[in-house]
Protein backbone atom coordinates (compact mmCIF):
# COMPACT_ATOMS: atom_id res chain seq x y z
CA UNK A 1 0.00 0.00 0.00
CA UNK A 2 1.71 3.26 -0.90
CA UNK A 3 1.27 6.12 1.49
CA UNK A 4 2.23 9.54 0.60
CA UNK A 5 6.14 10.68 1.65
CA UNK A 6 9.40 12.17 0.42
CA UNK A 7 9.20 9.09 -2.09
CA UNK A 8 5.58 8.53 -3.08
CA UNK A 9 3.63 12.13 -4.05
CA UNK A 10 0.00 12.02 -3.26
CA UNK A 11 -1.00 11.61 -6.48
CA UNK A 12 0.84 8.47 -7.12
CA UNK A 13 -1.07 7.30 -3.64
CA UNK A 14 -3.80 5.24 -2.38
CA UNK A 15 -4.98 8.06 -0.37
CA UNK A 16 -5.58 9.91 -3.49
CA UNK A 17 -7.86 7.32 -5.37
CA UNK A 18 -10.22 7.25 -2.92
CA UNK A 19 -12.20 9.82 -3.75
CA UNK A 20 -12.13 8.26 -7.52
CA UNK A 21 -13.90 4.79 -6.10
CA UNK A 22 -16.60 6.78 -4.11
CA UNK A 23 -17.60 9.28 -5.88
CA UNK A 24 -18.93 5.91 -8.37
CA UNK A 25 -20.27 4.33 -5.34
CA UNK A 26 -22.12 7.61 -4.41
CA UNK A 27 -24.04 7.47 -8.01
CA UNK A 28 -25.01 3.73 -7.71
CA UNK A 29 -24.13 0.83 -6.19
CA UNK A 30 -22.09 -2.10 -8.18
CA UNK A 31 -20.11 -5.49 -8.01
CA UNK A 32 -16.20 -5.23 -7.53
CA UNK A 33 -16.00 -6.34 -10.78
CA UNK A 34 -17.75 -3.78 -12.80
CA UNK A 35 -16.28 -0.94 -10.68
CA UNK A 36 -12.93 -2.08 -11.21
CA UNK A 37 -13.84 -1.66 -15.19
CA UNK A 38 -15.26 1.42 -14.59
CA UNK A 39 -11.58 2.45 -13.39
CA UNK A 40 -8.87 0.74 -15.13
CA UNK A 41 -8.52 2.13 -18.29
CA UNK A 42 -7.49 5.62 -16.86
CA UNK A 43 -7.74 6.20 -13.09
CA UNK A 44 -6.69 2.83 -10.98
CA UNK A 45 -4.62 0.34 -13.91
CA UNK A 46 -3.03 -2.04 -11.17
CA UNK A 47 -5.84 -4.57 -9.64
CA UNK A 48 -3.13 -3.97 -6.36
CA UNK A 49 -4.34 -1.00 -5.92
CA UNK A 50 -7.52 -1.17 -6.91
CA UNK A 51 -7.86 -3.78 -4.13
CA UNK A 52 -5.64 -1.49 -1.15
CA UNK A 53 -8.40 0.93 -2.02
CA UNK A 54 -11.02 -0.93 -1.52
CA UNK A 55 -9.67 -2.52 2.05
CA UNK A 56 -8.82 1.73 2.66
CA UNK A 57 -12.66 2.43 2.24
CA UNK A 58 -13.78 -0.71 4.07
CA UNK A 59 -11.41 0.01 7.28
CA UNK A 60 -13.01 3.12 7.35
CA UNK A 61 -16.38 2.34 6.97
CA UNK A 62 -17.39 4.30 4.20
CA UNK A 63 -18.11 0.96 1.34
CA UNK A 64 -19.83 -2.33 2.92
CA UNK A 65 -20.01 -5.66 0.60
CA UNK A 66 -23.35 -7.01 0.70
CA UNK A 67 -24.75 -9.81 -1.36
CA UNK A 68 -21.74 -9.21 -3.76
CA UNK A 69 -22.41 -5.67 -4.42
CA UNK A 70 -20.72 -2.85 -2.94
CA UNK A 71 -22.39 -0.08 -1.16
CA UNK A 72 -21.39 3.15 0.05
CA UNK A 73 -22.36 3.91 3.64
CA UNK A 74 -22.81 7.90 3.98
Amino acid sequence: MRFPSKVTSYKDSIIAKLPVVLELLEQEDMTPQYLYAKVKKNKIPDIKEFLDVLDCLYALKKIELKEEVLHYVG
